[in-house]
């Protein structure tokens, strides 16, 4: 936790009393680990800070799990459920765009609830980045797909209505990244947009960092965590 209020090195995973305890685990053993759940469609929550690289691993764990059996995985994105601009514009929310209240938890539960039983392909929503906005539709999730990889900062927060989430879970894992990293690749995700330093900083310090402190504080533990 000193990482997240002093020490920008210290690692996020340092959280005292603030999450159940957790395994940590090797990335190459994610995959068998999975693979040994049982039949069934299973929800793997991957969960992290802004940053943290959550969508890179989940990308790559579908590609070594379709590998191993394929058409056997898929990933959904929370980001998908990032409220409009024009709804955060009314709601003065647009400045913090990424915080917990920033999103359509209830249409992202009801999605989730509906896939855990699907027995049919489905659409499902994506976030485009360079865009700033959801792709309504934007990917599909195949009927035979059992591991559905559910990628995103705060499904694991106990605080409502994000604790709704949890018992829809099979899994979950923690990516763990050192603060002063995270911050590093999130300078380079801004810089990579073309906005100013100042507009870089302000999203970095006051809005992204923050936000992994939320993680931090108000995520209960994952089964597993792995440091990236």
């Amino acid at each position: 936790m000193s990482g997240w209020l002093g020490d920008s090195n210290g690692p996020m995973g340092d959280h005292g009393a603030f999450m159940e305890p957790e395994l940590r685990l090797p990335r190459a053993e994610l995959a068998g680990q999975i693979r040994a759940l049982g039949g069934g469609r299973m929800l793997i929550a991957i969960v992290g800070a802004p940053g943290s690289g959550k969508s890179t691993i989940a990308r790559a764990l579908a590609d070594e799990l379709n590998a191993l059996e394929a058409g056997s995985a898929a990933i959904v994105a929370m980001d998908g459920f990032h409220l409009s601009n024009e709804a955060l514009d009314q709601a003065g929310l647009r400045h913090i765009k990424g915080a917990p209240e920033t999103f359509d938890v209830e249409g992202l539960s009801a999605l989730l609830a509906a896939l855990k039983s699907a027995t049919q392909d489905c659409t499902v929503p994506t976030f485009d980045r360079d865009l700033d906005a959801v792709v309504e539709g934007g990917a599909t999730v195949s009927a035979k797909a059992r591991y559905l990889l559910v990628e995103g900062n705060y499904l694991l927060l106990t605080r409502a209505p994000w604790r709704d989430l949890y018992p829809l879970f099979d899994l979950s894992i923690r990516i763990d990244v050192p603060p002063a990293e995270l911050r590093r690749r999130l300078s380079e995700r801004w810089q990579g947009q073309n906005l100013p330093p100042e507009e870089v900083r302000r999203r970095v310090e006051e809005n992204d960092m923050p936000n992994g402190l939320v993680t931090v504080r108000e995520n209960r533990g994952a089964d597993f965590v792995i440091r990236d």
